[in-house]
């Protein structure tokens, strides 16, 4: 299981007092307010900045991180992720997943044959679908709703689904 998670994306600086303009990749925006700190992710390693300061403007967060004052002190970490730690996550409530614990997920129909590997959860208004790699149908689209989804086992990577009829061609 992944013990980080990326929750945002630093876009670009925001005036010339160090903030940062991030693109959040987290369902919740709101969850920067709570954060205390989190780790940047510089390709080549994890710096703990602690958050002084959020607010919000647009789609993005606006973030201040204590002992950077310059824009020219956060301008190299332009593209950078910011993750949290599990323990750092949000509560999940019950029949709700990570995505990163979901990804590679191998998914078998509910007769037990193998069907296909999860390659990513798509996000739509209604419910998420779940794009599944398979052997035979190529990518099939699957709503992540009770009909379809039978059991998903995150400690075993696994995931049982119905297929209902005109998911698969």
């Amino acid at each position: 299981m992944e013990q980080l998670f990326r929750i945002g994306i630093i876009s670009s600086t925001h005036g010339i007092r160090g903030e940062v303009k991030v693109f959040p990749t987290t369902d919740d925006n709101a969850r920067f307010k709570e954060l205390t700190s989190v780790l940047l992710d510089t390709g080549k390693e994890h710096i703990r900045l602690e958050i002084q300061n959020v607010k919000f403007f647009k789609q993005f967060a606006i973030l201040k991180f204590k002992g950077i004052d310059d824009i020219n002190d956060v301008e190299p970490y332009r593209g950078c992720a910011l993750l949290v730690e599990r323990k750092d996550a949000v509560s999940l409530e019950e029949d709700e997943y990570f995505v990163a614990d979901m990804l590679g997920m191998e998914v078998f129909t509910e007769d037990g044959n193998h069907f296909g590997t999860l390659k990513d959860v798509l996000r739509t208004g209604a419910n998420d679908v779940y794009l599944i790699d398979t052997p035979e149908h190529g990518d099939v689209l699957i709503p992540a709703i009770k009909e379809c989804i039978i059991e998903v086992d995150i400690a075993a990577s696994r995931m049982k689904v119905h297929l209902m009829k005109g998911l698969v061609l």
